[in-house]
């Protein structure tokens, strides 16, 4: 029998690098081309096949996502919002939401990043059905000192994870998207603070590496990944969005159509969603479903 994977997003933070632009709303609500930028990650759970998410953001933003996305249940998903009140580093999310994952394995992914991809859901669903280990998903850069790059050792397995490297040996840069088994929650709680105060996900994944559970996913090169934190990868993103879907007439990132071809919701579900959308996003949804 399947387990139940819950799925987390982690949305909080201050957002400094895009100020005054995230001083009065959240990085991860301000618009990527036609949608929010939270619209990207929630479809990234949802073509994992994930149905119960928490989002986790602070008590300042809780109310706006609520408002945008409510109980999820328009798209056949089930929401729970959680608190973090200061930003304390990544892996604090799985003691954040401890009681929601329970026993279960979960899939943690970052409110800021973009994929976009042939085979994307079919590379997600691999992740999704092992159990036993976790799972990153690596990405080429071209300026490796900026992230948290992985090291392979002479037989191409995880050997390290080095972050933000000054003479970087890899240009693998770990994405912000994470499969963990049921463990993960007791292995987050046993971390110590890094140096700048925060519980750190690459000490998270490079436990893994030690107990030999760490997986890895290259992402090729046809393989899109963006991180939206810095207003020129914004603008990058927006225009990224809008080339791919005005060349390719379809929506990336749309969680009625992901829903719908889950067989989550139905066409009458996705004409109460329409009602009042006004927008060519509004009409992709209406030759959705003729």
């Amino acid at each position: 029998m399947k387990k139940t994977r819950k799925g987390i997003i982690l949305a909080g933070g201050i957002g400094s690098r895009l100020h005054p632009l995230t001083r009065v709303i959240s990085k991860q609500l301000l618009p990527i081309f036609d949608k929010p930028m939270i619209y990207y990650p929630l479809s990234t759970l949802m073509l994992a096949e994930i149905k119960e998410i928490a989002i986790i953001s602070t008590p300042l933003d809780l109310p706006k996502f609520k408002k945008l996305l409510g109980s999820g249940k328009k798209w056949g998903l089930k929401l729970t919002y959680l608190e973090q009140k200061k930003p304390n580093g990544i892996a604090e999310a799985f003691i954040l939401a401890e009681k929601f994952i329970k026993d279960s394995p979960c899939c943690l992914i970052l409110g800021d990043n973009i994929y976009h991809g042939n085979n994307f859901s079919k590379i997600l669903k691999e992740a999704d059905n092992d159990y036993e280990n976790s799972t990153v998903f690596t990405h080429q850069v071209k300026d490796p000192e900026r992230f948290g790059i992985l090291n392979l050792d002479n037989k191409g397995r995880p050997a390290q994870i080095i972050e933000k490297p000054k003479s970087p040996k890899s240009n693998l840069a770990i994405t912000g998207l994470y499969f963990f088994p049921k463990d993960v929650c007791s292995k987050a709680k046993k971390l110590k603070p890094s140096k700048r105060g925060e519980l750190e996900i690459s000490d998270l994944n490079q436990s893994y590496i030690k107990d030999k559970k760490l997986k890895v996913k290259m992402l090729n090169r046809g393989f899109t990944w963006l991180d939206t934190g810095t207003f020129d990868s914004l603008l990058e993103a927006s225009n990224f969005i809008s080339l791919v879907q005005n060349r390719q007439n379809t929506i990336v990132a749309c969680p009625e159509e992901i829903a719908f071809l889950n067989k989550w919701i139905n066409k009458s579900d996705i004409k109460k969603a329409i009602k009042d959308m006004q927008s060519t996003y509004g009409e992709y949804l209406k030759n959705l479903i003729k």
